[in-house]
């Protein structure tokens, strides 16, 4: 099976990483004050997992999440990810990290930045328009009625088809919404973003899951597409 890495070990990352043990795969699970601090977690996850540096998880993995604060987006060791497929789960908070110019004009997106980072790597954005609550509930095994579709983008075409196979492997299907640059059309703020995956009601978004087949998102992401050009 395929060894994850994970820069990044908070409610996604952690999400992710319980998702891909449950699946059968290993798990190398770093965050930014240490692995002493991953104890807990790894005790909880099994013996598929452990706990390493950022430098060491970016190594080890065949595909590396990365899941961290986009202000610390230049802290991402470059050199380990060279030649990696690269996941990208974030999303642009200004008031978390500051305003970032690019960003507000629209001149480029999250996942392109990451990308300008890490020249060498493939980055391929996903995991970043549900909820975590939803993202470890929703999954679904192949072939079974209820199983939702999670919006891809990126560069390269085979990077993207392994970023596929990992969401199928974990209880997803992938939905190529094409090059890095249309990942704004599933960021925050879009009708893509977070509300699909969840039942209305109070307590939003920890609230229960709820499918979103591909004909929705297709949908969401047409919206997104009409809400830009208004």
């Amino acid at each position: 099976m395929t060894t994850i890495g994970l820069i990044g070990s908070g409610n996604i990352g952690s999400t992710v990483a319980r998702l891909a043990v449950d699946a059968g795969h290993d798990v190398v699970l770093s965050n930014s004050r240490g692995p002493e601090t991953l104890t807990d977690l790894i005790d909880q996850l099994g013996p598929r997992a452990r706990a390493a540096t950022a430098a060491e998880a970016a190594a080890a993995g065949d595909v590396v999440v990365v899941t961290v604060p986009l202000k610390a987006y230049r802290e991402v060791p470059v050199e380990p990810l060279r030649g990696k497929v690269v996941i990208d789960t974030n999303n642009y908070y200004p008031e978390r990290d500051g305003r970032i110019a690019e960003l507000d004009d629209e001149s480029t997106t999250t996942s392109e930045l990451l990308q300008a980072h890490l020249p060498e790597a493939q980055v391929v954005k996903a995991f970043n328009n549900i909820y975590v609550t939803q993202l470890g509930t929703l999954q679904r095994p192949v072939g079974d009625p209820e199983r939702s579709v999670l919006p891809i983008a990126g560069d390269d075409e085979t990077a993207k088809q392994t970023v596929s196979a990992f969401l199928d492997s974990i209880g997803y299907d992938a939905h190529d919404v094409g090059p890095l640059a249309e990942g704004w059309r599933f960021q925050r703020d879009t009708a893509a973003y977070v509300v699909p995956y969840a039942v209305p009601g109070d307590g939003f978004p920890e609230v229960p899951g709820r499918q979103v087949a591909r004909a929705e998102l297709t949908e969401q992401l047409a919206a997104a597409v009409r809400y830009r050009d208004m």
